[in-house]
């Protein structure tokens, strides 16, 4: 990788580290991530920050999250297992995550700053939330809470 994102570095290294600890499915993990890092690098010629390096760590969670509950539903538990554990690899690269109380205080925070209300101002809230709440919180979950609020 290009980027001298510290992010996308640490990556990289955890993949030499999987590499030398013969940990097979970590490194296929990691390698699927660089994959996908070095693929918007090239699409976009562009070096990545570690925003960018956790927006594609979000989409891949986010991709693994839905192959899991297909798999679930098909009943093929043994596949939703592996995506489960990706996940959970993935999840290590981004920030800590916060709670439902403080996804709603931030929601409450922005409601008040902005002094906007019902459904239509939905469009203005969530690039904001989106831009303080970013890899620590589930976006879909943060949208649908604001809705409820701005319905409510």
């Amino acid at each position: 990788m290009a980027t001298s994102s510290p992010l996308a570095l640490r990556i990289t290294e955890d993949m030499k580290a999987a590499m030398r600890a013969k940990d097979a499915p970590r490194l296929s993990t990691i390698r699927m991530l660089t994959a996908a890092i070095k693929q918007k690098e090239v699409d976009e010629r562009i070096d990545l920050t570690d925003a960018d390096v956790m927006a594609i760590v979000e989409k891949l969670i986010k991709q693994r999250r839905d192959a899991a509950q297909q798999f679930e539903s098909a009943g093929r538990l043994d596949l939703a297992e592996k995506e489960k554990s990706e996940i959970d690899q993935l999840s290590g690269y981004l920030p800590s995550q916060l709670s439902a109380e403080e996804i709603e205080l931030e929601i409450d925070r922005v409601l008040g700053e902005s002094g906007l209300s019902g459904p239509q101002a939905m469009g203005k809230l969530m690039p904001v939330l989106k831009a303080r709440l970013a890899g620590r919180a589930d976006m879909g979950q943060v949208s649908a809470r604001v809705k409820a609020k701005l319905a409510g």
